[in-house]
């Protein structure tokens, strides 16, 4: 059975269009869950006008799709709080050049 470790997973698979780098490590998932045959996601985008935020969501919903027992995903999108650096991995950070 699916769960939430195997959602995070998966969704390391989708990648930042500006940045390239994984939403995961990127600190863009604030939450993941799986209710059934459904996979719960509440992320952020990098800003709120971000013009990739449809990009990123169709890419989410196809990479868990893609898991076995995931049927539907319920995405939401929340600026509250919003993204700032201090939320990438150290990983991240430093295949961007940031001090970790």
């Amino acid at each position: 059975m699916t769960n939430k470790e195997d959602v995070l997973e998966q969704l390391k698979t989708v990648k930042d269009p500006e940045l390239g780098l994984n939403i995961v490590d990127l600190g863009l998932i604030y939450e993941a869950s799986v209710k059934g045959e459904k996979a719960e996601i509440l992320m952020t985008l990098t800003f709120p006008g971000c013009p990739f935020g449809a990009t990123v969501e169709k890419d989410v919903k196809e990479a868990l799709l893609k898991l076995e027992g995931i049927k539907g995903v319920q995405l939401k999108i929340t600026f509250d709080p919003p993204w700032d650096l201090t939320k990438i991995s150290p990983e991240a950070a430093a295949e961007i050049g940031l001090p970790v």
